[in-house]
């Protein structure tokens, strides 16, 4: 987003707060204004009888100074049913963090732009979890007025707060039926993700992925009347949601009480990223690396190191990608979309060993655990591959790896299930974790080096 975007966006909320003063002195400022005259962005506010009831009802329970104090520094999630059928305290799917349901059913991306002042920053919030769009395809709006409107409503938020956090969901699949068919919804997200593409305050979990179906459609089994999410589709919602909200420092708050068992000793020692570090680039990687690019226009940035780089006793590499919190070894998600980076062990193992540690994958996330320099892919394996058939494995949930080297092959598996009977190794080689796309988390890395 450049800056006379911004300027442009704050423009805009400022002239909509003196048009909605000005319209109607006598009317409820809180009410839907009774003209687009003046309002900030573009495309369709909704004005049924049935919504200007619920609109009205629900801004003058929140703008209440008791609810406004109670609200006051929550994490705030904005948008329209789908966010509102989860009830005021999300069904208490996140334990112990401070929540404000600021959804209201049928509202779209200029309803929330209209209503943000009041809604959302009078609470000076932690931060935002944000999905709203699906109601603008409905009333036909272009995807493009659709995600300008994001940006309004992201430079509104910014210029309260520049350092605000915003998790930001892509629209939910739907379908054809509900006027919202798969192709417009590809096409809102795909403006999304573009919007605040090398922004690291946009945190992006891919929970369209997670929803969607071969088609790109809802699943009835998830959204019954293919548009809002039953009990199994916000608990798989709150799944997808809690990793991040951990890494943003609202949730799992305190340290991993883990020892590693008798004969074991642990390559990350939960507080700071001592033993990890970059190494310099192979040639081979670099080959590989500037082929794929040039083949592929959508290839992604793969940053090549010229020198080695040790972290001992820092909690995040150099370039932030890689964070150390409360006992999780954490793989941002990337600013770009998508990046290749990959920490490795300061060490080398060329001795049989056996390695342990857990790992937990938002939706759709690609990483990957280096054993002597070979990738053994790890993944969100459902949704990513290439495991996509294990029982065992818990969707952004801790899973656990072991793997046994044994000369120059190794025996990996996930919860017990078989990976790989027999990978290839090297004779020797460190350790490496790899980010990709999404956002990855290990813990309770540890080795038992054989004799």
């Amino acid at each position: 987003m450049n800056l006379r975007r911004l300027y442009l966006g704050l423009m805009a909320v400022l002239l909509a707060s003196i048009s909605l003063a000005a319209q109607a002195p006598a009317s409820n400022p809180l009410a839907i204004p009774d003209s687009d005259d003046g309002l900030p962005g573009a495309g369709p506010i909704r004005r049924y009888d049935w919504f200007q009831r619920l609109w009205l009802e629900k801004r003058t329970a929140w703008a209440k100074s008791e609810r406004q104090a109670q609200d006051r520094h929550a994490v705030v999630f904005l948008g329209d049913s789908i966010t509102q059928g989860w009830g005021d305290d999300l069904m208490g799917a996140f334990p112990g963090l401070k929540v404000a349901n600021r959804g209201i059913s049928g509202d779209t991306t200029r309803g929330v732009l209209i209503r943000l002042g009041g809604d959302v920053l009078a609470l000076e919030p932690a931060a935002v979890v944000l999905l709203i769009g699906t109601n603008d395809l409905e009333e036909g709006a272009a995807p493009e007025t659709i995600a300008s409107n994001l940006e309004l409503i992201l430079a509104a938020l910014w210029a309260q707060n520049p350092k605000l956090p915003i998790v930001l969901n892509p629209v939910f699949p739907s379908a054809a039926s509900k006027k919202r068919p798969a192709d417009q919804i590809r096409k809102v997200n795909a403006l999304y993700a573009a919007a605040v593409k090398g922004d690291s305050r946009v945190l992006t979990p891919d929970t369209w992925t997670l929803f969607a179906d071969a088609q790109g459609d809802a699943r009835e089994s998830e959204f019954p009347d293919l548009l809002h999410p039953n009990a199994l589709g916000y608990a798989k919602w709150a799944e997808a949601l809690r990793p991040v909200l951990a890494t943003l420092g609202f949730l799992e708050t305190e340290p991993d009480a883990f020892s590693p068992e008798p004969e074991f000793e642990s390559l990350f020692n939960g507080s700071d990223l001592t033993g990890w570090g970059f190494r310099v680039t192979p040639e081979s990687e670099r080959q590989a690396a500037r082929s794929w690019q040039k083949n592929d226009p959508n290839a992604p940035p793969w940053p090549f190191h010229d020198t080695p780089q040790r972290f001992d006793g820092q909690t995040r590499s150099s370039d932030g990608r890689f964070v150390a919190k409360n006992g999780r070894l954490v793989v941002t998600f990337p600013p770009e979309g998508r990046r290749i980076q990959q920490l490795w062990t300061t060490r080398e193992f060329p001795k049989d060993f056996i390695l342990k540690l857990e790992f937990r994958a938002t939706p759709n996330a690609d990483s990957g655990v280096f054993l002597r320099g070979n990738q053994l892919q790890c993944r969100d394996y459902p949704l990513a591959g290439p495991y996509k058939q294990l029982k065992n494995y818990k969707p952004q949930d801790w899973n656990e790896l072991v793997i046994e080297v044994t000369g120059q092959t190794a025996r990996c598996t996930c919860n017990g299930e078989v990976l790989e009977a027999a990978f290839q190794l090297p004779p020797t080689g460190p350790i490496g974790l790899e980010g990709d796309l999404g956002q990855m988390e290990y813990r309770r890395i540890r080795v038992k080096e054989l004799p």
